[in-house]
């Protein structure tokens, strides 16, 4: 039986990650930073779990032999969100996942994957198709698509299966309290009458988290596509109409005071992801 790690386990998305690996009857290994964060977790039993502070990241380890030498990786881990301007990011982020993912390669890991952004992309309108070129606009985005090209870089030196996987939007149970539909449903719970938000006009990418996560895996299991992989639905929707569908589902009559919050200056108005390379990989594992 294959040995997959996951870093970021106590994390929204690494919930799901692992529940869908544990569904593909994978061993999974799984790391966060404390214990208390995941103890309570339904898988928690099912997996070995290792704990794991980035910030004690020390060079001279071998933290392929620390994580018990897995067949592939997945890497979710990122500290500082959402705070996508703080160039913590670049200056503290960037060097200590570099590092620690470099000596999980030098090491023998043979496999791995990372969760990369949208915002890679930068300004731009439109599809957005895996091989445009990047133009992050804040620092998260810069950090994360450096990382990127250093991993690529890296390849030239070590073999390995590299799949860098480009997140959109999703919203789902568990998401960070300050998200969208957190507050919605946080205003549904407490009865709220109208439910202040953006205009609303923004055209986004959207997907619920277990298909995000079950996307992840798909993309992390397989080698016939690698690099660069969208990680959407490929449809474009404004996001008042997401709210909008979201509350029908809900049966929420609840009034939407649009306009109330300005738009974000750090993301175009109009963005959605190109997922044919995703497409592919879905047809050939057949859940299509």
């Amino acid at each position: 039986m294959k040995k997959v790690l996951v870093t970021g386990a106590s994390g929204f998305i690494g919930n799901y990650v692992i529940e869908e690996l544990l569904k593909k009857n994978y061993s999974v290994i799984a790391t966060s930073s404390t214990v208390e964060k995941v103890q309570e977790k339904s898988w928690f039993s099912e997996v070995t779990f290792i704990p794991f502070n980035l910030n004690d990241y020390a060079n001279n380890r071998n933290y392929y032999n620390f994580f018990s030498q897995p067949d592939l990786m997945i890497h979710l881990a990122w500290q500082g969100l959402p705070n996508y301007k703080s160039l913590f990011h670049f200056e503290t982020n960037l060097p200590l996942h570099y590092s620690f993912l470099k000596n999980m390669i030098e090491n023998g890991l043979m496999d791995l994957s990372v969760t990369g952004t949208c915002f890679e992309y930068g300004f731009v309108k439109g599809r957005l198709e895996e091989d445009m070129k990047t133009e992050p606009a804040n620092a998260y985005a810069l950090a994360k698509d450096t990382l990127r090209k250093f991993l690529s870089e890296l390849q030239k030196q070590h073999k390995y299966s590299f799949k860098w996987i480009r997140l959109f939007y999703m919203f789902g149970k568990g998401q960070s309290q300050k998200s969208l539909f957190s507050q919605l449903d946080r205003a549904l719970e407490e009865g709220a009458a109208h439910f202040n938000m953006s205009g609303g006009e923004q055209v986004r990418d959207y997907l619920p988290v277990e298909s995000v996560a079950e996307y992840i895996t798909t993309i992390a299991l397989q080698n016939e596509v690698t690099g660069v992989i969208n990680c959407c639905s490929g449809q474009p929707v404004k996001l008042k109409d997401i709210v909008k569908n979201y509350l029908k589902n809900k049966g929420s009559d609840i009034s939407l005071n649009l306009g109330y919050y300005p738009y974000v200056d750090y993301e175009p108005m109009e963005f959605w992801g190109d997922n044919k390379r995703l497409k592919t990989i879905i047809s050939n594992d057949k859940f299509i």
